[in-house]
Parts: C-alpha cells; structure tokens; sequence
C-alpha cells in the first residue's frame, strides 16, 4: 500500500512541475544555506586555529606599548634591552626560552629581481619557541649568531619571487645595503592570524639586523616559551611584576608593555567565529519555516482542488488513513525533493566560495544528513494538517463539490 501510496504522489507531483518547483523553493534555499553557512563557517574556524597554531601554542607574545601599536598617544614607550632577555630566561619559573625580535623593511635584490619584505633579526631560541622547519639548508650557527654575520633564512614567498625555481641556498643576494649569504629557506605557513603574509620574511641573527638596519640594541617584540607544565596565567603573571620592576613602573600605574598570549588569541578568535556562523545559520534556517509554510500552503490548494477525486476514494472504500498517507506522503516528497535540490545547489555554492575565501574544505557528512533529515520533518510537521483536513472530508460533500 505504501509504494501505491508514494507512486501516487509522485505522479501527483510530476503533473505540476512548475508549481511544485515553486512550492519546494523555499526547502531548496532553506538547506542550500544552512549547509553552506555550517560547513564555511566550521572551514573558517579551521582555518584561524591553523593561523594561530602556526603562531606557536604556549607562548607569550610581549610588546611595549599597550596594544599593537604604542597606545594611548603620548610618548612612543622604551624598547627592550638585551639586558630584559637574559632576565626573564634567568629569572621567571616556566620559561623554556626567550627569543629577542627587531624588525626592519628591505629590498631583497638577487640577479635584476627585488622584493620588498619584512627583515626579522632574532637568535636561535626563536627556532625553539614556534618551531619553523626548514624546506632545505641549515639554521644559522651559534657562531654566526653571536657575531651578528650576514648570512639569512628565506620564508617562501621572498624565494619564489627572488629565485623562481632555481635553489636559493648557497647563493648571495643584496639585501638593503648588505650582501647576504642564504643559508636556508623555510616551509610554507600561508596567511597568518591576522591576515598577514607569514612567508613574506627574512630571518637573519639579531646582531646583524641591530648593526646593519635598526642601529641600536633596541628590542620591539619578545617571544617567550612557556612549559606546558606550568600555567600560562602564573607565568604571565610573574613575566609582568618583573618587566614593571625593570621598567621602573610604581604601583597604581599602568603597564608601558603588553603580554599577548596566544592561546588566548586563539580561544577569542575561535569563540567568535563560532558564534557568527551560529547566528548567520539561525537566520539562515528561518527560510526553512518559510518553505514549510509554503508546502501547507500548497498542499490546502490541492485538497481543495481535489476534493471530489477524495470523495471518489472514500466512496469505494477507502479510510480516512489511506487518504491522510496519501497527502502526507505527497508533502513529505516534496520536501525531501526541495532537500535533495538544496544540498546539490550547497555544493556548488561551496565549491564556488571557497577559493575566494581560501579556506580548506572537507565535505561534512554530519550536517548534510542533518539538514536532509530536517527538511523531511518539515514534510510531516507541515503536511500533516492539510493530510488530515482531506481525512476528515464527508464523502457525500466531497462528491457534490464543483
């Protein structure tokens, strides 16, 4: 009986394509936006952890000043000290490592191409506390370090431009005003967590950075290591008394520097993302109710048009069962057509927006399932009414009616 049933209502269903197109539209868009929205969303989120990730987890990240920038207007805040390094490696429990940064613009320049790029001057530590493997060649030695040598590692976006597909280690380029021995490019890390090119870099001993760009000792950003035994809080905690002794900062004034830890980073940015696309799929999951009511609505004009047909059918003997399946079936095909429909048109909506995003995309079973499940549950919430008002017809009225 059922597949009689079902038969029926497909035929019913191919009779009025065009409508029955319509009616499913709502269903359609519905499913196509919340899968689109759930799975973008989750490749977004994907997408800031992986950037953050590659940040390094357990680290602190401090700057003077009190944002980014120095903050607050007024005079630009001191610069660290070499001095300010060896004390917190010597002096705060938990730290694994400290790793001094000064940064400088340059000019890479190697046989008539040039790049301008970001000149990072740091020690060894940096290698220890965010891990950056190499794609090949050497890290500088401990000997070139403490001399402040010439020598440089290349992130991959300043090796594609400078060297295309020649080997870039072993070669002398120009850099600046310097000649600088490449000893060793880097893997890819792509965008970073705030938009930033992480490959658009040149890695060179802290001394020669200080002596050839910046001219001074002056440090304007410390990574700090912490051992995943201890807890980060503690750690920061401990980390800021000893910058404020240092800095002279008496109590009751605020900080000239700030700690930036970026597990903390990563959990804001995480919880927001989340939460966005929470709030984008809510919105997007309203037109679902909206195609829902548009099956009810649809599925009353077919009662009503086919009342006499009803009442031939309860005539001959069939219960008011049969009829309500038949109805019910009938808008739980067209529904689940409108799912079907809605998760193909999701497909190629992500196909299309990811590369304009660039994100990752992994197909998600989970929710595709979840979103067809919903639309057949819109089926029977919404089709049962119009089912059971042509149920309850009297055959006698069905079979008068013009």
């Amino acid at each position: 009986m059922f597949f009689t049933t079902l038969l029926l209502a497909v035929r019913s269903i191919a009779r009025h394509k065009l409508r029955s197109f319509l009616t499913t539209l709502g269903i359609i868009i519905g499913v196509a936006a919340v899968v689109t929205m759930v799975t973008l969303g989750k490749a977004t989120t994907s997408a800031v952890q992986d950037s953050i990730a590659s940040l390094g987890t357990n680290i602190l990240q401090v700057r003077p000043g009190q944002g980014f920038g120095r903050g607050g207007g007024g005079p630009r805040p001191p610069d660290f000290k070499p001095e300010d390094v060896a004390a917190i490696a010597r002096q705060v429990t938990g730290v694994t490592a400290v790793a001094p940064q000064a940064q400088a613009a340059g000019t890479a320049v190697y046989n008539g191409a040039n790049w301008s790029t970001t000149v990072n001057g740091t020690t060894l530590a940096y290698f220890d506390v965010q891990p950056w493997p190499l794609a090949s060649g050497r890290l500088f030695t401990p000997a070139e370090e403490q001399a402040g040598k010439a020598v440089c590692l290349l992130g991959n976006t300043v090796r594609k431009n400078l060297f295309r597909d020649e080997l870039a280690e072993g070669k002398r380029m120009r850099l600046g005003g310097i000649s600088c021995d490449v000893v060793g490019t880097l893997s890819s890390r792509g965008q970073g967590g705030f938009g930033g090119d992480q490959d658009d870099i040149v890695i060179m001993p802290l001394k020669a950075v200080q002596r050839r760009f910046t001219g001074n000792q002056d440090i304007r950003l410390m990574l700090v290591g912490i051992d995943r035994s201890y807890e980060s809080a503690i750690v920061q905690q401990s980390l800021g008394d000893l910058l404020r002794e240092r800095r002279n900062i008496t109590p009751g004034k605020d900080d000239d520097f700030n700690i930036f830890d970026t597990k903390q980073i990563s959990d804001t940015l995480t919880g927001t993302t989340v939460l966005l696309t929470g709030i984008v799929t809510t919105v997007a999951a309203i037109s679902l109710i909206v195609g829902g009511i548009g099956i009810m609505n649809i599925m009353l004009v077919s009662v009503t048009e086919r009342t006499r047909e009803i009442g031939i059918r309860l005539a001959i003997g069939a219960v008011a069962r049969e009829v309500l399946l038949q109805f019910l079936v009938e808008a739980i095909a067209l529904s689940c057509l409108g799912g079907v429909l809605g998760l193909l048109v999701a497909q190629g909506a992500i196909a299309g927006l990811v590369p304009i995003m660039k994100v990752k995309w992994t197909f998600d079973l989970q929710i595709n399932i979840i979103a067809f499940v919903i639309s057949a549950i819109i089926g029977v919430v919404f089709g049962y009414f119009p089912a059971r008002r042509a149920a309850a017809l009297n055959p006698i009225d069905a079979l008068r009616h013009e």
